[in-house]
């Protein structure tokens, strides 16, 4: 039994040894640049056949490091080729995390493809040493057009969060509507259905820092004659993305080559929040005193779920936090804060030094959580006696008291002399 005992364990610790090897790795590439490939755009949509398709690639990366230098590769297969294989790579460089570059490739259709779907294989990786990585996409091959006369056009765009700050994440949602009028026109003498088809709707980002996180969408069906279709993509924001409009792309593949459009939707950032200021002085009497603050919304639009948090080394603050709810654009309230020391025999000091005082104030714009920290803010505090009169005062009424005792005594020695 010992001597079995005594051969398990070295094998125990050898196991645990090579599970190491295997577990280090792992971590270690969560920790690194990590590439995500998306066919944004295939234009024409479907593919047609004879003709050369414009494929539209993004790569992000997700991970938490630096990707050194970035490659995308198209590795084709029948029935899509290349006019060169020198076209198949495109160099995108230096990729942060959180940022995304997009390449175009062209590809040549086969004019004896057939009709359907058929697949093609993306490689990308990190750096000039690193191994390739690679993902197949499906794309559609037809020669669908269609004789309807029913035109799709753009008739509003919203966003949510309306304006975005840098780092946030949302939504733009456009609303596409067929603008004919009646079921059927008649041109030269035929007859045609005013039916709108929308066979595919992407959205692009024109200005660096603005990310689209959604693939296209593809095959929408019909829309009968004044008939409209919501579609929403996710957007992202990156953190240093400067203020101002960004604009983006809406591309939409229609009835047939003549019916497609591009539309150009914007983008608001702003990185004004919410403000907190002093109303009156920051003072705290005998240990406890009201603060006033005024707090407004100079962001342009709604915030949500508004509250202030004070904090002051020694004091206590009534409400712990101030809950406001929503506050509209240029909307402004005044708070007040109980404030006490925790010891006010401990407060009254000899040198009367100002108390840093921290504000910290939450809110949202649309689903993101924001904060802003006010600090460089100082609170006096004042030792008064009893009654109200200032420490200040006390001098002053020794002096009186001195003053009417010597009259007293005067008084007292003159009428003894008599």
């Amino acid at each position: 039994m010992i001597k079995i005992k005594s051969l398990l364990v070295p094998l125990v610790l050898s196991l645990l040894l090579v599970s190491s090897f295997f577990v280090a790795p792992a971590s270690a590439s969560v920790r690194g640049a990590n590439l995500k490939v998306t066919i944004v755009e295939t234009n024409p949509y479907p593919a047609k056949i004879g003709e050369y398709l414009n494929l539209t690639v993004q790569v992000e990366n997700i991970g938490g490091d630096k990707a050194d230098n970035v490659d995308i590769e198209v590795v084709p297969q029948y029935p899509f080729s290349l006019d060169s294989e020198a076209n198949a790579l495109r160099n995108v460089g230096v990729l942060n995390p959180g940022r995304t570059a997009t390449k175009e490739f062209y590809l040549f259709v086969d004019k004896n493809a057939q009709k359907g779907i058929r697949s093609i294989d993306i490689r990308t990786k990190t750096g000039k040493d690193s191994p390739w990585s690679e993902k197949s996409f499906d794309i559609r091959i037809g020669t669908e057009t269609f004789n309807s006369k029913g035109t799709v056009e753009l008739k509003e765009v919203t966003s949510d969060p309306e304006v975005f700050m840098p780092g946030d994440r949302g939504t733009v949602t456009v609303t596409l509507t067929n603008t004919a009028s009646n079921p059927t026109i008649t041109i030269d003498g035929s007859d045609f259905d005013t039916n709108a088809r929308i066979q595919a709707a992407v959205l692009r980002p024109l200005s660096e820092g603005i990310i689209v996180l959604d693939a296209p969408y593809e095959d929408m069906g019909i829309l009968g004659p004044g008939d409209s279709i919501k579609l929403t993509f996710n957007v992202k924001v990156a953190e240093d993305t400067p203020e101002g409009t960004h604009n983006l792309e809406l591309a939409i593949e229609g009835n047939s080559f003549d019916y497609n459009s591009r539309k150009n939707i914007p983008l608001k950032v702003d990185s004004s929040n919410v403000k907190v200021i002093p109303s009156k002085e920051l003072q705290i009497v005998n240990g406890e005193s009201t603060l006033e603050f005024d707090v407004a919304n100079t962001h342009p639009n709604e915030f949500s779920s508004v509250s202030i948090k004070p904090e002051a080394e020694g004091i206590k603050f009534y409400p712990a936090e101030y809950f406001i709810g929503p506050m509209n654009q240029d909307e402004l309230f005044t708070i007040e804060f109980n404030a006490v020391t925790d010891n006010v025999s401990n407060a009254r000091r000899d040198s009367y030094e100002p108390i840093n005082l921290t504000l910290s104030a939450n809110y949202g714009n649309g689903i993101n959580k924001h904060e802003n920290i006010v600090s460089n803010m100082y609170i006096q505090y004042i030792d008064e006696i009893q009654g109200g009169s200032s420490g200040i005062l006390v001098p002053g009424l020794l002096l009186v008291v001195i003053a009417i005792a010597g009259m007293l005594v005067y008084r007292k020695k003159k009428q003894n002399r008599k």
